[in-house]
């Protein structure tokens, strides 16, 4: 890197930053910030001759500016310019500012391309490594569109100096992961290999990483490199640590450089056995090391050469071709077991359980059982407790299968919550697949549920009655057992469950002995019923029926119980309809209809556990379950491509539940020919094709995650067993930024990461979203960030998708989420006071004045038709008027009325004369007024007196009355006036295009349902939609 003279000191930033530290408040910070603003923009706009080291600095503040959290809108075009300058230090500032805060938007994209390509161009190492750089940073697809065919150019050139070619290869890295398809191959890739061979060790770290990544998706075009990689790695094997002096750590030699080159190795089957012979002598060469006493005392020198030790453990199970290798490197995991450093020990149980699962190594890691027993046993840490019991589990087999689940079954009385589940599963099928007694198996089973019921799902006691049904010699052993065992004061509802079933069919085989007699059974089940939910009473009435078949003289007794009150009348439809046909089953049919209908279970089809189907949902694809799995998922991974495995006919007849065992459902159709089954011949086809062009169905629970945030910016938006997805999110007026964390919940890392924004072709021009890419392979236990800048351009209803794409342990993963942008988020508060919002409600009311005006039209409309269809009455005239005048009108002679009389009678002789009137600005009609009156003549209610009409005009009911009054210049709406002199509100909806307003204060105080009316402001929300009045008019 060139000298920086001093006058690149820039003095001028060193005192804006001094005074910005110095700032007390966030007040005073604003204001210099702002002041400073001011002065760049003057200093842009005003000096036209400003010369490169005045705009470096200006530009230096306002890079500064925006990393304190403040947005930039200008200075972008001086950054360009300082692009075109021979100054370094001018140069490198442009190409930082352009890196964070040019988007690929931009309209000055173009210009940027164009000085980037000049730097490229130029032959100057320095200048083409800031190009390079900053094309890397920016990682945008317009950058790989402009750039793809370039760097590989510049990368296998012969005249590039080795840092331009190390930027070169991390550069292309980079682009590949955002963009593969934009990537070409061709002559450069053979060129691209013979970088291992290169004298320069940080070219070829580069060059590793380069060609690891394309050989997992182009393993053919980069075969070449494996014998280059086993030459360089037994160079750095076999080297002293002072051979590589500027690349050794801490007297490891190059260990960056081995592990990578032993990841690039593990892309590939075994090599030949000429370069086989060299990749031993490598990996024996390790193995040694790592029994030397430690060169420092220091722990990251142990770090370096555990890091290398462990790389060379995966290559050594991933070949699986070695037995002498694998069972050294069986002991040297061993050794780790009992470390102090708890990593250490992580990693060893969990490289073990993939070397149990080898045919030479399997006995090697059963010698350590009593290691990881006591492991389990003592272990602080619970994730160590978990990979302790998941070694136990793969190290399972029938010599040992008694004493490990009996381990199991001991630690789960004590076991972490988060894992009892996971430990129940694991051990029902290890009881269930190393059974040689099926009695111990029973045992195990119940001992499985009395320990850990509320743990045990449905899967694992629906194998328990198919095991029993299928097997006639542990009949009789399951009944007296599950006899004795609800004899317990208290049993979980799973024994019950399982007791019922299993009495039920086979309770007949210890009938004969008194203690267990038909009545006692039926007694002890009983007992049991009110103490459970619906599906066990459902279960245990059926096992009463099944006891009518099996023991007629308990039969009366059961048909009381049937008989009672408590079941024919119970409020459970399930379990009355059961208790009414069981009962008239046992009263009408015969001994022989009985025995017909009510027959022993048929033995099930023999098919594999579900069991193991609903393990390997929930840890994973990954999980080891048996050797033949594992062997068989190895070699596809090996060979780069799917291995057709064969199907047995009898899964193909029966599909069971489990056939599909890692829940992945049918595979993708072919282009040509039926869609292949969803049973295992089928299955490696859909674990490893590449469905990325297909976008998942929304993940189940997505959609109540997504309405939580609608009220908030931060939480956890999406969590499976894989994956952990979190957001957090800004909006200010119509922008919004958006943090994405994408975390790995498991300890195999994520490749090909690609998350995927989509939007709808009726949202994409009203919201504009940009992303930046996010690394490709996500490691185990780490999370990556991706940040989505959002603009609103206009009102929208739908949300975005968010498609998110891996691969993990071989298998293609693919979830969509709806990602939480909605319109309230960018809605902004108005604060207004009540002169100013009255200010606004007039200049709505005449709008509202022709809306009313047309709703009295209509209103006149349909009561002229309701008088229409009524005109054939005598007299001639409203229902209405005439109930006021055989009713009311009498009723107002006395002295209390007759203030009032004279006005209603003028007012009945309008009504009946014009049917109806609205020229005094409301429903003058005498509707209402016969209401009044009514009310006024001691009338409660017009529902009261007989002769009240039954039909009232408008839909209306007989307590209420709505009319349109004028107040000061604006239409009032009141909602109702009861009969009792209480108002309540309604709303009347009104078409509008201009506001919504809600009007929350009534003009007159009135008492509504005894409370006072709330004297508030009014709100005022500017959003197109319907107009809402409400208001509160109490009747005088």
């Amino acid at each position: 890197m060139p000298a920086v003279s001093k006058g690149d000191g820039m003095r001028g930033l060193a005192v804006f930053i001094s005074d910005i530290r110095n700032c007390k408040s966030k007040e005073a910070e604003i204001k210099r910030i702002n002041k400073e603003l001011a002065n760049i923009r003057s200093k842009f706009k005003g000096d036209k001759a400003l010369d490169g080291y005045s705009k470096k600095k200006y530009v230096c503040k306002l890079l500064f500016i925006f990393l304190l959290g403040h947005d930039i809108d200008f200075g972008h075009m001086e950054a360009v310019n300082l692009l075109s300058s021979n100054r370094y230090t001018e140069k490198q500032i442009g190409y930082l500012f352009i890196s964070v805060l040019v988007n690929s938007n931009s309209e000055l994209i173009r210009l940027i391309n164009n000085a980037i390509k000049n730097d490229l161009a130029s032959r100057n190492p320095t200048f083409m490594g800031l190009a390079l750089h900053c094309i890397a940073s920016v990682g945008s697809r317009e950058m790989a569109e402009a750039f793809a065919g370039e760097i590989p150019k510049v990368l296998v050139a012969g005249d590039t100096m080795d840092s331009v070619k190390q930027s070169a290869a991390l550069c292309l890295l980079r682009l590949y992961r955002t963009s593969p398809d934009l990537v070409p191959m061709g002559d450069w890739t053979s060129r691209v290999v013979h970088l291992l061979n290169d004298q320069h060790l940080g070219v070829v770290t580069a060059a590793t990483s380069l060609i690891t990544t394309l050989a997992q998706k182009n393993p053919e075009e980069f075969k070449t490199s494996v014998s280059l990689a086993v030459s360089r790695l037994s160079r750095i094997v076999t080297s002293a640590s002072t051979d590589l002096q500027d690349y050794t750590y801490y007297f490891v030699p190059a260990p960056w450089l081995s592990v990578k080159l032993l990841r690039l190795l593990q892309c590939y089957p075994p090599p030949d056995p000429a370069v086989r012979g060299r990749l031993t002598e490598c990996l024996e060469t390790i193995l040694n090391k790592a029994q030397e006493p430690p060169k420092s005392k220091k722990v990251q020198h142990s770090n370096a050469k555990n890091a290398v030790l462990f790389e060379a453990i995966s290559l050594i199970i991933h070949h699986d071709s070695e037995p002498n290798l694998l069972v050294r490197a069986c002991n040297q995991l061993g050794q780790f077991l009992q470390h102090r450093e708890t990593n250490l020990r992580y990693l060893a149980l969990e490289s073990m359980c993939t070397l149990a699962s080898s045919e030479f190594s399997h006995e090697a890691v059963k010698t350590h059982i009593e290691t990881v027993i006591n492991a389990l046993k003592t272990e602080r840490d619970v994730s160590v407790r978990q990979r302790a019991v998941d070694l136990l589990y793969a190290m399972c087999d029938r010599s040992n299968a008694p004493q490990i689940v009996a381990e199991m079954l001991s630690y789960l009385e004590t076991a972490d919550y988060s894992i009892r589940e996971e430990i129940v599963l694991k051990v029902a099928i290890l009881a269930e697949k190393y059974a040689v007694d099926y009695t111990w198996y029973v045992d195990t089973i119940l001992n499985l549920i009395r320990i850990a019921g509320d743990y045990v799902s449905e899967e694992v006691w629906y194998r328990v009655i198919q095991i029993v049904i299928n097997r006639d010699d542990v009949q009789g052993y399951a009944a007296k057992t599950v006899f004795e065992a609800l004899q317990a004061p208290a049993c979980h509802e799973n024994l019950v469950k399982v007791g019922g079933y299993i009495l039920g069919e086979f309770g007949n085989l210890i009938a004969g002995d008194p203690r267990s007699s038909p009545l006692i059974q039926f007694n002890l089940l009983h007992s049991k019923f009110h103490l459970c939910s619906v599906p066990t009473r459902a279960l245990l009435l059926s096992t009463y029926i099944k006891f009518v078949n099996l023991f007629p003289e308990v039969k009366p007794t059961i048909q009381d119980v049937l008989r009672s009150d408590s079941q024919l009348r119970n409020a459970d439809v399930e379990l009355q309809q059961r208790a009414v046909e069981y009962l008239r089953l046992s009263t009408v049919a015969s001994t022989d209809i009985l025995a017909t209908v009510l027959e022993e279970m048929p033995p099930f089809p023999e098919r594999e556990s579900s069991i193991l189907a609903k393990l390997k949902k929930k840890k994973g694809p990954s999980t080891v379950t048996d050797l033949e799995d594992t062997k068989r998922e190895r070699s596809v991974d090996v060979n780069g491509g799917p291995e057709p495995a064969p199907a047995s006919t009898s899964a193909m007849s029966t599909p069971s539940p489990s056939a599909d065992l890692l829940g992945l459902g049918a595979a993708p159709p072919a282009p040509a020919g039926p869609p292949p089954s969803s049973g295992g011949g089928g299955l490696l086809v859909d674990v490893f094709s590449d469905s990325a062009s297909v976008v998942a169905p929304l993940a189940p629970g997505s959609e109540d995650n997504f309405a939580r945030f609608v009220c908030k910016n931060n939480g956890v938006l999406f969590e499976n067993q894989l994956l952990q997805i979190g957001l957090k999110s800004e909006f200010r007026q119509n922008l919004g930024r958006m943090f994405i964390f994408y975390g790995n919940k498991t300890s195999t890392q994520f490749l090909n990461f690609t998350p995927t924004l989509i939007c709808s072709d009726e949202l994409q021009p009203n919201l504009n979203l940009q992303t930046k890419p996010v690394d490709p392979t996500v490691e185990g236990g780490a999370q990556v960030q991706q940040v989505v800048n959002i603009e609103c351009v206009s009102d929208f209803t739908e949300a975005p998708v968010l498609n998110i794409q891996f691969r993990y342990g071989g298998t293609f993963q693919n979830v969509s989420v709806q990602l939480p942008i909605t319109l309230n988020k960018f809605f902004q508060p108005t604060e207004m006071a009540s002169q100013d919002f009255f200010q606004r409600w007039k200049q709505l009311s005449k709008s509202l004045g022709l809306v009313l005006h047309f709703l009295k039209k209509l209103i006149l409309i349909l009561r002229i038709s309701w008088e229409l269809e009524s005109s054939t009455r005598k007299p001639p005239r409203s229902d209405a008027c005439y109930a006021w005048s055989r009713t009311c009108k009498p009723r107002c002679t006395g002295s209390r009325c007759g203030r009032v009389r004279k006005p209603f009678l003028r007012d009945y002789v309008n009504c009946c004369q014009r049917s109806f009137s609205l020229e005094d600005g409301g429903p003058g009609s005498c509707v209402s007024r016969c209401l009044r009156l009514c009310r006024l003549s001691s009338w409660p209610s017009c529902d009261e007196h007989p002769r009240c009409p039954r039909p009232l005009p408008f839909g209306l009911d007989r307590n209420t009355c709505v009319w349109l009054r004028k107040k000061s210049s604006a239409w009032t709406a009141a909602a109702t006036a009861e009969a009792a002199g209480q108002c309540s509100a309604r709303v009347l909806r009104l078409p509008a295009a201009c506001a919504a307003v809600d009007l929350l204060r009534p003009l007159t105080p009135p008492a509504i349902r005894g409370k006072a009316a709330p004297r508030g402001t009014a709100s005022l929300c500017g959003c197109r939609g319907t107009l809402s009045v409400a208001l509160l008019v109490k009747e005088k």
